[in-house]
């Protein structure tokens, strides 16, 4: 899930129209368990709706939010740099990343990669809104709306990452996308009336207070400092970081011919994106729940989705195998950086 854009959409939560001319290829087609609007389905012609036209401008809540962690971590690491700080951050780090933003967050509620019951569901979810970087909701619909962006001919520079990594920092981090005539990105029924997805999309940030609470109980404040502030800081700018370089450089198997932007694997990231690193794959099979799929690709979510599997509270995983197949779609020899 490299990479996710914070954009301004307006409008309503189900619905989308885009301009004629505008592609929208999707390999992730809606599976009934889920309920998944697609996107194709509701097209509306003359809507004049482009995601090139727009302008990026300071978001203060996120930018504030991220200044205040980032104070916070740096305070920590200052007063107290210990094996035992580093465990609570290497911990909570990882867990939140696996369980909740790769598995969770995208392989699951975003993709509906593979299903499981309800409550393990959203305790994944929970997850993934630790990592501090989003709600559930506005999380699946800036993902939808960058990777239809990505899918055009052409798009905004803060969809394609094509800016200088530090002013792609600075609006990623910082900004968001207000486009002058955006389309109306679908959220299922399903999530978008779920009472606890909805309580968790109001509150995504204050979810921090009670695992700071804890760590402030077990190990006083450069815990929380590690737990949390460094914990946050980390999630969201490592999520930038990789999804800057997984739309510029790395090893290519697959092209989607006619994209704006093409997606590239990152080999030394793989572990510590719990394999989200391999984003060249993802772009060509979306709706895959297996992200690494040649051999010495690792990919940890993958192995997680697995032992949910043996144990059965997993079921319907996907694999390419799975997907209708993509036209647009072209296997390549790897391709060097």
């Amino acid at each position: 899930m490299a990479g996710f854009s914070r954009s301004y959409l307006a409008g309503t939560v189900v619905g989308f129209a885009v301009q004629p001319g505008v592609h929208v290829l999707r390999s992730d087609a809606s599976r009934p368990e889920f309920d998944r609007p697609d996107p194709a389905a509701s097209l509306g012609e003359g809507s004049g709706a482009s995601v090139c036209d727009g302008c990026v401008v300071w978001d203060a809540a996120q930018s504030l939010w991220l200044i205040v962690m980032t104070a916070g971590a740096l305070a920590g690491v200052g007063a107290n740099l210990s094996w035992p700080c580093i465990v609570v951050f290497a911990a909570s780090t990882g867990a939140v990343l696996l369980l909740g933003h790769s598995v969770g967050m995208h392989r699951c509620l975003i993709h509906g990669s593979f299903l499981c019951p309800r409550w393990l569901e959203r305790t994944l979810v929970y997850c993934g809104v630790l990592t501090g970087i989003a709600g559930p909701i506005g999380l699946l619909r800036t993902h939808d709306l960058r990777d239809l962006a990505q899918r055009q001919p052409s798009c905004h520079d803060y969809f394609a990452h094509r800016r200088a990594w530090w002013l792609d920092a600075i609006w990623q981090l910082h900004c968001r996308l207000e486009l002058r005539r955006p389309p109306h990105i679908p959220v299922s029924t399903r999530i978008a009336h779920d009472p606890f997805y909805c309580h968790l999309e109001r509150t995504w940030r204050w979810h921090q207070l009670p695992w700071a609470l804890v760590l402030f109980a077990c190990g006083g404040w450069t815990w929380v400092a590690w737990g949390v502030c460094a914990r946050v800081v980390a999630c969201n700018v490592g999520h930038w970081a990789v999804g800057h370089l997984a739309h510029r450089r790395g090893s290519r198997s697959y092209e989607v011919v006619g994209a704006a932007v093409q997606g590239y694997n990152v080999r030394f990231c793989a572990l510590i994106t719990m394999g989200e690193s391999w984003h060249n794959n993802h772009h060509a099979f979306p709706g895959s729940a297996r992200l690494g799929l040649e051999r010495g690709q690792w990919d940890p979510g993958w192995w997680l989705i697995k032992l949910l599997a043996a144990a059965g509270w997993a079921w319907g995983l996907r694999t390419p195998a799975d997907l209708p197949v993509r036209a647009e779609v072209s296997r390549l020899a790897a391709l060097a950086p």
